[in-house]
């Protein structure tokens, strides 16, 4: 299986059309259609469900996606590993984040320190949960991430960030409680809630005095923009972090009391090789945050 017909096969499922993809891709169409039917024949499946108007993936293909773009990823990093010029440091320095205080205020900072030092190496930022990050740096997709604490932190070296993540409520801007200026426990105690994920266990035990099990949660999220959805439709008040929290009309944010906060770590797997370029950025966050 070779490189070249996977990205192939990732343009074809991207465009969902043979013809779209083989004129991207600047080969004839029959050409394109054979290494596709071969690629289907080597893995002994079917990707594709063909119709008249486009081209779907089988769940085999949904898998091999997933795969391909994980391969293509990583080779794309090893290229970009060797591409040191003599005389100036190129390369590129793959981070991975949520979105959170840290995010907007932390790591723009560092990365304008590095662009005036290092303007040849180039930067990639992938946007997820803490599992799928963590996921791609133990894979050597990602070479940095950054993840809100309480995170397990055994297989990584990291920095603690000072940019400190406020936890609260999302409500809509005409609801009674959009009037005070934190929320208690105790409003709480009867209302719908859309849970984040990160509030862990432990956090909403003590924040709740130990008792949970009588709260209503509705649902529980791990992407706030899908929270924010539900919280303007009047099903529930989501808990959030005020660093997480975008332009959202109609709605405001209030902090909880007493409060609930973590702060972030930027994070790299222990022992493994990096390009000069990442240590150079590891090198930049430590000195820049070393207390």
């Amino acid at each position: 299986m070779e490189l070249r017909v996977l990205r192939y096969y990732l343009t074809v499922a991207r465009e969902e059309n043979i013809t779209r993809a083989a004129d991207i891709l600047h080969i004839t169409q029959p050409t394109l259609s054979r290494q596709m039917a071969e690629l289907e024949e080597e893995l002994n499946t079917k990707l594709f469900e063909r119709t008249n108007r486009k081209i779907s993936l089988t769940e085999s293909g949904m898998l091999l996606r997933r795969r391909a773009e994980e391969l293509v990823s990583l080779a794309d990093k090893i290229q970009q590993d060797f591409q040191n010029g003599d005389d100036e440091l190129m390369g590129l320095v793959s981070i991975g984040s949520g979105i959170s205080a840290a995010v907007s205020e932390n790591l723009p900072e560092i990365m304008e320190i590095y662009a005036q030092n290092y303007p040849q190496v180039r930067f990639e930022l992938r946007t997820g949960t803490a599992s799928v990050i963590k996921d791609q740096l133990d894979k050597g997709i990602l070479d940095v991430g950054i993840l809100m604490e309480p995170v397990e932190v055994e297989k990584y070296d990291f920095v603690r960030l000072p940019q400190k993540e406020v936890w609260g409520i999302l409500m809509p801007d005409d609801d009674p409680l959009s009037q005070k200026e934190v929320i208690t426990p105790a409003d709480l105690r009867s209302l719908p809630l859309i849970v984040s994920w990160r509030i862990g266990e432990r956090e909403a035990k003590a924040w709740f005095g130990g008792d949970t099990e009588k709260l209503n949660v509705f649902c529980t999220y791990d992407l706030i923009d899908n929270a924010a959805l539900l919280v303007k439709h009047h099903l529930g008040y989501a808990f959030t972090i005020k660093g997480a929290l975008k332009s959202f009309p109609g709605l405001t944010f209030r902090p909880l009391f007493p409060e609930v906060s973590n702060t972030s770590v930027l994070v790299w797997k222990k022992y493994q090789p990096v390009n000069q370029a990442v240590q150079k950025f590891i090198e930049l966050v430590r000195n820049a945050y070393r207390a």
